[in-house]
């Protein structure tokens, strides 16, 4: 199992993105009871690729650093296209609230937050933002 997601903003992050990722690092001998492995480039479409040849979860979480506005990466030519891609082959896209795919945008470089790939990964996550 593998997960990207950019640790060095990790302070940043909402709690249930914290949980998640504290579970995939706890490995074997946390409540998940499997290794996960982290991956990083900063490049979406290689991680998007690598997800859809191995499986696993991207994440671009919103965080409360002002610089962001709601989240990093733009609906309208980052978020959805991948989204879209995602979804054809069987995974999820949300932003931990909402489906990507649903979201009409309010501008052309409107931000999001972006959790996609396998279904189960991308549902749990979404789960503890229900919670949350």
């Amino acid at each position: 199992a593998e997960f990207a997601i950019n640790m060095s903003n990790q302070r940043f992050w909402e709690a249930p993105v914290q949980q998640y990722v504290e579970e995939c690092i706890q490995g074997v001998v946390g409540s998940r009871e499997k290794n996960f492995n982290m991956r990083w480039t900063a490049s979406m479409v290689a991680e998007v690729y690598r997800l859809l040849t191995r499986g696993g979860i991207f994440m671009y979480p919103l965080d409360n650093k002002p610089t962001t506005n709601g989240g990093k990466l733009r609906l309208m030519y980052e978020a959805s296209p991948m989204s879209f891609i995602v979804e054809q082959a069987g995974g999820v896209s949300s932003t931990g609230y909402e489906r990507i795919m649903d979201i009409q945008a309010q501008d052309i470089h409107q931000r999001v937050p972006v959790i996609l790939g396998s279904k189960k990964e991308v549902e749990r996550v979404v789960s503890y933002h229900k919670k949350a």
